[in-house]
């Protein structure tokens, strides 16, 4: 269950020495906010390691993902998470997450490397990417590779080596993306963008708004509040 395997493995770490602060955290992020975010649970859990790589918080990351895998989210799908978080946060800040899934997989007996993902080969990719970017942002994107370089890179990279892949779906996709920039901070015109595609896609600003709250307990409530500032500019 959720709320007692994120509870019993926090509690390993904080209630000896840190009791006083351990009684308040353990009821705030694993009973009040468990309670009050009305989530499926595979969807907080995406969001939960999103936010986590998005944050930097690489040792609480190595304690949610055990909890993630044990209640709905399969090895595919962390890493997956993992994947496209090197387009949004560079590979310097995504390559100790490698390290700290791969460890944790191996530990649980899971075989690697996992079944490949993969629908582009070398020489699709960029019209891949293109036909990714058109469904999620609209036809205005029609030719937005040839803009620039750095545009070029956007449209065969980011979209057509992750977006493309299997393991996650369209709002999967995006809602994790969104994650990602809202833990960064400083991204907003970037996050305002990807909020309008989630809606777009039927991630609505009600379900934004519970994926942000899921999260305040990781992520605090500066960046938590901007979020939903970001969230409440979209035009239905």
């Amino acid at each position: 269950m959720l709320r007692e395997d994120a509870k019993n493995i926090h509690e390993k770490v904080l209630k000896v020495n840190d009791p006083e602060a351990w009684e308040r955290i353990s009821h705030f992020a694993f009973e009040e906010v468990q309670d009050d975010v009305d989530l499926p649970n595979k969807t907080k859990l995406l969001s939960n390691l999103a936010y986590l790589l998005g944050m930097q918080g690489l040792e609480e990351y190595r304690l949610m993902l055990p909890v993630a895998l044990d209640n709905g989210v399969s090895p595919v799908e962390a890493k997956e998470v993992v994947y496209q978080a090197v387009d949004y946060l560079g590979l310097g800040r995504v390559m100790p997450f490698f390290e700290a899934t791969n460890h944790v997989l191996l530990d649980r007996g899971v075989k690697l490397p996992l079944p490949s993902q993969v629908t582009t080969t070398m020489k699709n990719r960029l019209e891949k990417g293109e036909e990714t970017q058109i469904r999620l942002f609209g036809p205005q994107m029609k030719d937005f590779a040839k803009k620039g370089i750095i545009n070029k890179w956007l449209v065969d990279n980011c979209f057509g080596d992750y977006y493309t892949r299997k393991g996650l779906d369209d709002k999967e996709r995006e809602m994790i993306t969104f994650c990602y920039l809202a833990a960064q901070g400083g991204c907003e015109p970037q996050l305002l963008a990807h909020a309008k595609a989630n809606v777009g896609l039927g991630n609505d600003q009600q379900f934004l708004t519970k994926v942000v709250l899921a999260n305040v307990p990781f992520i605090g409530y500066p960046r938590s509040l901007n979020a939903i500032n970001v969230i409440n500019q979209v035009k239905i």
